[in-house]
């Protein structure tokens, strides 16, 4: 997948059917009333990201996005704001080659009809226009983590990536929230939502080795102004030390400028060169965050 270019008329025409500038809750934006088959991870064997051509390189990032509970405003976010300027961002200032991007909404598999969806790698509209054929379930279990780990897992087992396997390069992968992660992705988890057969369960540790084989994995933790937010943060310091970044639900018109500065900065540009790149009232709200990711040395190859 992955075929076609993105325009911003291609853009104003979607905005402009879907009503964005009148449509203002979650339901109205996602009017799916249940997750759609092609979504469920539990039906998806592969997700492909392929080069567009001969002499392009296509370069896969996956976001996923909690969907739990009152996270409905993060998925309106990502749907009228930040996924648009995310690609915009990208494509400006050339930071990575034919980017195509996968969305997938993330619940909680311990208490969720469907707590894993999963687009398409896309490099044009159908980004956006899949991501609104999602199912934001707002569930969740009240139990103190949610499941942000199936993705991890997904991308190990599901994904086939050209810039992986032809071109030695590690891809992207976001996951965004405000809560824990659930410390183990156990058996019956495992092929409860996907295609396969575990006799054992996994850690989140070792997900995260093997994800980080071929992705650079990264958190964006959503602080909400209450106690617990130093302590969630520390949670996901201590599973991906240098690569999760705090930033404020008061600023969370400036998620895209925080994914394209991650981005940046793990492509070799230095923090002021990345912050440089962007909107400077905005690139000041997310210096802070900034300043959290220091992604490992190898950062754009592999080492065999």
């Amino acid at each position: 997948m992955g075929r076609g270019s993105y325009t911003a008329a291609d853009w104003q025409n979607l905005r402009s059917s879907r009503q964005f500038d009148t449509e203002q809750n979650t339901t109205s934006i996602f009017r799916n009333e249940s997750a759609e088959n092609i979504f469920k991870s539990i039906n998806i064997s592969r997700r492909q990201s392929c080069d567009p051509d001969e002499e392009s390189q296509a370069t896969p990032i996956i976001i996923g996005f909690d969907v739990t509970a009152s996270m409905g405003y993060l998925a309106k976010e990502l749907a009228k704001n930040a996924l648009h300027k995310t690609i915009t961002n990208l494509l400006t200032n050339k930071l990575v080659s034919a980017p195509q991007i996968l969305c997938a909404a993330i619940g909680d598999c311990k208490s969720d009809q469907y707590p894993l969806q999963v687009t398409q790698f896309e490099s044009d509209i159908r980004i956006i226009k899949q991501l609104l054929d999602l199912y934001p379930e707002g569930g969740g279990g009240g139990n103190d983590g949610e499941s942000y780990n199936l993705l991890w897992y997904f991308a190990v087992h599901h994904t086939t990536l050209d810039y992986f396997e032809k071109h030695k390069k590690k891809a992207y992968l976001f996951t965004i929230g405000d809560d824990r992660c659930h410390s183990v992705l156990d058996a019956d988890e495992i092929n409860k939502n996907f295609r396969s057969h575990s006799a054992f369960d996994i850690s989140n540790e070792e997900l995260i080795r093997q994800t980080q084989q071929k992705y650079h994995v990264f958190h964006i933790h959503i602080e909400k102004g209450i106690f617990t937010d130093r302590e969630i943060f520390n949670h996901w310091q201590n599973l991906l030390p240098g690569c999760c970044a705090p930033i404020n639900i008061k600023d969370i018109d400036c998620l895209s400028e925080l994914i394209t500065a991650i981005i940046s900065i793990t492509e070799g540009n230095s923090v002021n060169q990345s912050l440089r790149q962007l909107d400077q009232s905005k690139a000041e709200r997310i210096a802070r965050s900034v300043a959290s990711i220091c992604p490992p040395a190898e950062k754009k190859g592999l080492s065999f």
